[in-house]
Parts: structure tokens; sequence; C-alpha cells
């Protein structure tokens, strides 16, 4: 059986993507509802800024049918602020708020999203993943080029954690696979058809050798990376 796709968009609560993906009179509060529909995965860059309530997670929880993923994005204060090094404490706390997704079954990777200006030191790397549990899946988005290295890659596989495989404009990572799962995070303002067959190409190859796959697009004002993200899910892939 083949491994399956999971694919959305960072977030969901947009207004602007009405009438062309959410119908016109549909209440905001009920986005989520019909996202899950549409799409099997949604990015959670709400947790980037807070810790996140368990009534918020009981209710997204509900709002939402099995199989679905939420993929939350690591707290800030991990990654920008304390940049990896004496965070164990905050970790904890924060992956002990992410208890109810995981109860459900709905906790998808978390990212940690590191800053640009963080440039490579993987000693820190390397302590910071000793405190990770090895039941939570995690990739990690490096954005800055000097992380780009197979000492970094050989601390990710010894963890099992995922190299973040971003397209950016100013930035893309290298196409190393480090974890048992990929996570694309697919970030350029647009694609057109010639590269959403490239991207369908590259996720049916990792399908195939059996790596589930997390596929999400950046969202914009309008629903285009909803939209690309709902081809690839309809278009089968992951069945």
């Amino acid at each position: 059986m083949p491994s399956q796709l999971y694919a959305g968009t960072s977030g969901f609560a947009y207004p602007s993507w009405k009438p062309q993906f959410y119908p016109e009179k549909l209440a905001s509060g009920k986005f989520l509802g019909y996202y899950s529909t549409r799409l099997n995965a949604v990015e959670v860059n709400y947790t980037y800024r807070r810790i996140a309530s368990a009534a918020t997670f009981q209710k997204w929880i509900e709002a939402t049918p099995d199989g679905f993923m939420f993929l939350p994005k690591a707290h800030m204060k991990i990654t920008h602020s304390l940049k990896l090094a004496g965070a164990e404490e905050f970790t904890r706390y924060f992956l002990d708020s992410l208890a109810p997704l995981q109860a459900a079954g709905k906790l998808g990777p978390i990212l940690f999203q590191l800053a640009p200006t963080f440039k490579a030191d993987n000693r820190r790397l390397t302590e910071f993943l000793k405190g990770m549990p090895k039941n939570v899946k995690t990739a990690f988005e490096f954005r800055n080029a000097t992380w780009f290295s197979e000492e970094t890659y050989g601390i990710l596989r010894g963890n099992n954690v995922a190299l973040c495989l971003a397209e950016n404009e100013n930035l893309e990572t290298p196409h190393v696979m480090t974890a048992d799962f990929v996570y694309l995070r697919l970030r350029k303002p647009d694609y057109n058809e010639a590269e959403i067959l490239a991207i369908e190409r590259r996720i049916q190859q990792y399908l195939s050798n059996n790596y589930p796959t997390f596929a999400i697009f950046k969202h914009e004002d309008t629903p285009a990376g909803a939209l690309h993200a709902e081809k690839l899910v309809r278009g089968g892939l992951g069945s």
C-alpha cells in the first residue's frame, strides 16, 4: 500500500479565499471544517507566537475528520529567542500543549523554522535533539545556507528528523532525505502548470519509496496555494 500524501496550506483563516475556495456565505467559524473536506493537512502558524489552549485544539479536532493532520510550527521562543540553546524546559512545555492533537491522532510533524540569521551550529543542534521525544515527528527548516552540509544531514538522520525541503524565491533547500517522511514547503508566490507537474512527479517518487509526504503551499490573498494542494490530493497520489 503506497504511503499517504498530506497536502494543505500554511493556515486556513482567510476570508479573501471567497468565493474561489470558500463559499461566499460561509461563516469564518466554519472555515476549518470546510477546508478539511477538500484538504487533509494544515500548517499551524498560530503556535509560533502562542501556546494554544486545550480548548482551542479540541475545537479544531472536532471540526475535522479522522485522518486530518495538524502541522504545528514550533514556538518562536525556541527557534528565534533561545535559538535552541537552554530551551529544554520551554520545549517540554510547548510539546505538552500539543497533547490533545497527539491523543486524537491528528498531530503531524512539528516544524522548527530557524531564523535566516542563525548560522550553522551543529553542536547546539545535536544537544537540542537529544532532548526531543522519539515518538514525535519533527522537521527543521534552515534558512541560512551554512546549514546545508553532510555534518548537519548526518545529525538529522541520526535522530530521524526531516530536512524541510523548502522552495523559496531566495533560497532553495537541497533535496536531501534525512528521515522516514518528507516535509515540503512550497513557498513560491505561484506555480505554473509545468512546475506543479514537476512537484507531482517528485511526490510520486517519495510515495513509491514508502515515504509519507507532507506538502504545504504558501497562503496568499488568493486561494492559489489551496487549489494547488487540492489538485495534489485529488490526483490520487496518496491513494
